[in-house]
């Protein structure tokens, strides 16, 4: 790594604790009611709704209500897709989208996933990227704070048959963390230069005419062929460019701070009306991260132990620094078949080369490896450059940080929920080996618990491994194939891994708008949240009902050095050996072949 890799990933980090301390107990506050002036505001409201903030929920209850509350919003934004050719604020007038689009895209944004079918310019309305798109980014990203801290009042209370109101939770997610949030981003976004209107798409004349080729089309409308068989292309000319307009620094400010990743435009944050400089970028990407740090201060603060929160947050930390500087060494290595062709891929005079293929030439390799170490570490899915376009085992670490659970640092709540469950693992395999029962934060961990433990890690390989396998075996699943070999394999199970994890990023050479990738991702995508989430929240139930035990001289430190590492190694072994064969069939034979010269 340059120096320039080190100073900016020190100063990440830095800025990143600074903010993710303070707001850490500010969540910790908000989500027990603890302020004042929050709950004046809340009382009226929750009035009106019905709701009673002081009843609690049991286990089963509260992820009656997330299922509910999210299936209800599949069912809204399909609707909305499918009817916006007749609704407002449909400046270019889109057509309704296809129902297997509809169905993919409704699923992907109610799921915090935001994989991403089409192009948002040239497909959706404003109306539903504000109400629709924009709205979800919210909803689903409080739902993954909802049962985070769900889980921690489960390992924080004891004798209790509740784990909070499911209602509160996600009503105090939205309007003290998510919103107030967004909207200081979202003013920087602005104030750099992305757009945010509702003026229709503009024209602009560009000062040299843009030549290109199009297919010549005859009477029926279809390409003319020539007597090979080949299409005619014709030469075409224009001066005008149509520059998308929209309300995109909004959405912008929460996909990043939600992450959730669904770019307004196709071209997502390497698009410079979504990351208009290197101040939003590094803004972006502390977004990115800010919440699910901070909801590890969050933990250490509901449980009494800020040593347990800040455990689990250097062991992503050593995670996610790895992932960087993997990534980081990877892309700048030269690309061996254009240095046997005697081209320079150096950056600029006098600075190091490496692949800039696929790179925002504003960003370069150290901000694009970094932003995609991050956005495949935090289930974001937003990303500044192409990782189809990076080298085979620099591609590879962003695949690794989807396969591992996306609990280094993770979705918003997602990731710290996910993490909790490694450590719950974590201290059933040191009870094993010590031959005592198992326990974490005084709560014993019997066989309920490691099943829906076992549940939870195996669902997304189960997800992702059998889905690549039925793309791979079926013609529908191989038609979407661009690239052959090793690679294409690559892109099938990269779309597999982004969908089961939630994450929604690409390889970008799969042709996914088709009925079977838009049925099949969208199954993935549900079950491989919501496999999840109601574990999760079934252990949560369970600890919570649990008496607390005294900690003893056999009992496991949970907030050591030791427990660290053995968090990180339960994490990279159990979390990824599911995939080390599909691996070395994708990444590691395409960098064999690429330095074999085979």
């Amino acid at each position: 790594m340059t120096s320039e890799a080190w100073m900016l990933l020190g100063l990440y980090l830095a800025v990143l604790v600074a903010l993710a301390l303070p707001l850490g107990r500010f969540i910790a506050n908000v989500m027990e009611g603890k302020l004042a002036w929050t709950r004046r505001v809340e009382a009226p409201l929750f009035r009106l709704c019905g709701i009673d903030a002081g009843a609690g929920m049991s286990w089963l209850r509260y992820a009656m209500v997330v299922l509910l509350f999210n299936g209800l919003g599949v069912l809204f934004l399909y609707l909305l897709q499918r009817l916006q050719f007749w609704l407002p604020l449909n400046p270019q007038k889109f057509e309704g989208l296809s129902p297997d689009l509809s169905f993919n895209t409704a699923i992907s944004f109610v799921t915090n996933t935001n994989w991403q079918a089409y192009a948002g310019e040239n497909s959706m309305s404003y109306l539903t990227q504000m109400l629709g798109l924009t709205v979800q980014n919210f909803l689903s990203a409080a739902t993954g704070i909802a049962v985070a801290i769900a889980l921690i009042r489960g390992l924080a209370r004891h004798s209790s048959a509740t784990v909070g109101n499911a209602w509160v939770d996600l009503c105090r997610a939205t309007l003290w963390i998510l919103l107030p949030i967004s909207f200081v981003i979202a003013i920087v976004q602005v104030q750099q230069g992305s757009v945010q209107s509702l003026d229709a798409y503009q024209e602009a004349r560009t000062l040299e005419p843009v030549r290109y080729q199009e297919p010549r089309l005859g009477a029926d409308g279809q390409p003319v062929k020539d007597a090979k068989g080949e299409i005619v292309l014709e030469d075409k000319s224009t001066q005008v460019q149509i520059l998308p307009m929209g309300p995109v620094a909004s959405q912008v400010a929460i996909k990043m701070l939600g992450t959730n990743g669904g770019g307004f435009f196709n071209a997502n944050s390497a698009h410079p009306y979504e990351n208009p400089s290197a101040l939003t970028n590094f803004v972006q990407m502390l977004a990115i991260f800010l919440i699910g740090a901070a909801l590890c201060f969050t933990f250490g603060h509901m449980v009494g132990d800020r040593r347990q929160g800040w455990a689990v947050f250097i062991a992503m930390a050593l995670m996610f620094v790895a992932g960087d500087i993997a990534t980081t060494h990877y892309e700048q290595q030269a690309n061996p078949q254009f240095a046997s062709l005697m081209v320079d891929q150096a950056a600029s005079p006098g600075q190091p080369g490496g692949n800039m293929e696929g790179k925002e030439a504003r960003f370069g390799i150290v901000q694009t490896a970094l932003f995609a170490t991050i956005t495949t570490d935090a289930s974001c899915g937003a990303v500044n450059g192409m990782h189809d376009s990076f080298m085979p085992l620099g591609g590879m670490v962003p695949l690794v940080n989807i396969q591992l659970g996306e609990v280094v640092v993770g979705g918003v709540g997602s990731g710290l929920y996910g993490m909790l469950v490694f450590a719950i693992l974590a201290v059933f395999i040191a009870g094993l080996m010590i031959g005592r029962t198992p326990e974490y934060l005084g709560k014993k961990i019997e066989s309920y618990e490691m099943k829906m433990t076992s549940i939870a890690i195996l669902v997304t390989p189960l997800l992702v491994l059998v889905g690549t396998a039925v793309a791979l075996m079926t013609e529908a699943g191989r038609a979407g194939i661009a690239n052959p070999a090793a690679h294409g394999f690559s892109e099938v199970l990269y779309a597999f891994s982004s969908a089961a994890n939630n994450n929604g990023s690409a390889f970008g050479g799969l042709s996914a708008n088709s009925p079977f990738y838009n049925a099949a991702l969208a199954i993935v995508m549900w079950l491989g949240r919501f496999g999840i989430i109601v574990p999760v929240l079934a252990m949560a139930g369970s600890f919570a009902a649990k008496k607390r035990i005294p900690v003893g001289p056999g009992t496991m430190p949970t907030h050591g050095l030791l427990f660290v590492v053995l968090l990180v190694g339960c994490v990279a072994l159990i979390g990824l050996l599911n995939y080390v064969p599909a691996l070395a069939l994708g990444p590691g034979a395409e960098h064999l072949m690429l330095y074999g010269g085979k």
